[in-house]
């Protein structure tokens, strides 16, 4: 029996990464790397914090912390796959739209990409990109 496809964390690039995860998770990681790249091209891919992240961008919190943050992130979980984006004003709009899924703030959780409606994944795509582009204060918080 084969284990959990955990995500990687000895990855050197994001192929390395998808490489690494076993299947049948690393079709659905493949498909939605190829979905980003679509939706998002400008934003390119590279690997942070042990995920794969798509463009970059800083953030700094009221207290004056700052960092850096990939401005869309997919990750494989234990239990699911993790989509981060930065839509987070408008999570109750997607969360409609996509049922089986659950959404946080800032992260779209499911086991199985055929879950979840495509044309809204990538609208959530597009909108995360083009937010960042359009507006890079937007990650300013607090």
């Amino acid at each position: 029996m084969s284990s959990m496809p955990l995500k990687p964390t000895d990855a050197s690039s994001p192929e390395d990464y998808i490489a690494q995860i076993d299947e049948p998770r690393r079709a659905e990681i493949e498909a939605l790397d190829q979905i980003i790249r679509e939706e998002a091209p400008e934003l390119e891919a590279h690997l942070r914090s042990g995920m794969l992240g798509y463009g970059s961008f800083r953030y700094r919190y009221a207290s004056g912390r700052e960092g850096e943050a990939a401005v869309i992130a997919l990750a494989s979980q234990k239990r699911h796959i993790s989509l981060y984006v930065g839509v987070t004003d408008r999570s109750g709009y997607f969360a409609e739209r996509l049922p089986r899924a659950s959404i946080g703030k800032s992260c779209v959780r499911f086991q199985r990409l055929s879950q979840l409606d495509e044309p809204t994944v990538r609208e959530l795509l597009r909108e995360s990109a083009r937010r960042f582009a359009d507006d890079p204060n937007f990650a300013i918080v607090g």
